[in-house]
């Protein structure tokens, strides 16, 4: 598997969730609402969560809105960051990335790790702001420092891609394997990738599939396709076509256009464990053909043109129709 992997995930890292916390719970909404009347920032704060999260109130994203922004006004890092979330994902709100990065930095500027990270992430894809490697960096840095995952992982992204700073696959490794052992699954992929390619380590089959394993059990798709990769080249492991039929499927059920090629393959020829069967091929080959571009959506659809003559037209329909309702059930 080539490096441009490592790219891609740059873009996948999640923004962070909201805050749950509420230390105050145990009064009652009412005294909450007074406290945060009188101005108490942490009591807007909570107020905000509780809207937010619809806890003991209808749910209410403009309502949550207000509070944070009372307890954002006054200061309150973990309160800009709510406030920074809601812009980024449009909620209460109409979407803003301009009014995100400017409550992320506030809270950044504080401390405030997610804000950090998510600064970071802002401008690593020039969002709200115009992109700059060494500001994402320097961002990530600060939140990685305090154990932020996400920011340790896309560290080390940087690192493998020399974004912001010379590549350096041995660093790139060390804030992997950081962010991977706190259970990361995008770290524990990228890791698996750097024993699989020998960067930065060297090349070790058993760790390669121990990390991918790991990101593959907690629904990771790259890693469950390199899993099914290995299983059927018996690679590393023992071949084994049914365990890369599973692999494949688990990630191809998430939309992975290559396992869902491989799960086509599969069911073309029989093999797996399964029954051959071509409107099933048909199904996943064509979404897949449906999800690449270039070099592979021309393999792809080779091999749906190839698939297509040896079936009669009732089966082509009925598979074009399978193909139609996954994509209504997993709108991308």
């Amino acid at each position: 598997m080539s490096r441009h992997h490592l790219h891609l995930l740059a873009v996948t890292i999640l923004v962070a969730s909201i805050s749950v916390a509420i230390s105050a719970q145990q009064d009652s909404i009412e005294e909450l609402r007074l406290a945060a009347d009188q101005g108490n920032a942490i009591a807007q704060f909570n107020l905000g969560v509780i809207y937010d999260n619809g806890e003991g109130v209808p749910e209410d994203d403009v309502e949550a809105m207000r509070w944070y922004r009372l307890a954002a006004d006054q200061g309150y890092a973990r309160a800009q960051f709510n406030l920074g979330l809601m812009y980024d994902n449009g909620e209460g709100v109409p979407e803003d990335n301009a009014e995100a990065v400017r409550w992320y930095w506030l809270a950044a500027e504080q401390g405030d790790a997610r804000s950090q990270s998510n600064l970071g992430l802002m401008y690593d894809n020039g969002e709200g702001i115009l992109e700059d490697d060494v500001e994402a960096m320097r961002w990530y840095r600060l939140a990685a420092g305090q154990g932020d995952t996400r920011s340790q992982s896309n560290l080390g992204l940087m690192y493998a891609n020399g974004e912001g700073i010379p590549e350096d696959d041995a660093e790139a490794v060390r804030w992997f394997r950081l962010a991977a052992k706190q259970g990361g699954a995008i770290a524990q992929f990228n890791l698996g990738l750097m024993y699989d390619n020998g960067e930065g380590v060297p090349e070790d089959d058993a760790e390669a599939m121990r990390w991918y394993r790991l990101a593959a059990e907690q629904g990771e798709p790259l890693a469950q396709f390199n899993l099914g990769i290995r299983y059927a080249n018996g690679h590393g492991v023992t071949q084994d076509n049914a365990e890369a039929m599973r692999w494949y499927r688990l990630a191809a059920e998430q939309g992975e256009p290559l396992s869902q090629l491989n799960l086509g393959v599969m069911y073309e020829s029989g093999r797996g464990g399964v029954v051959q069967d071509y409107v099933q091929a048909h199904k996943w080959v064509n979404l897949a053909t449906s999800r690449q571009t270039g070099e592979w959506q021309q393999i792809s659809s080779a091999r749906l043109l190839a698939l297509a003559r040896l079936m009669t037209p009732a089966q082509i329909a009925e598979a074009q129709q399978l193909a139609r309702e996954w994509n209504e059930a997993h709108p991308r």
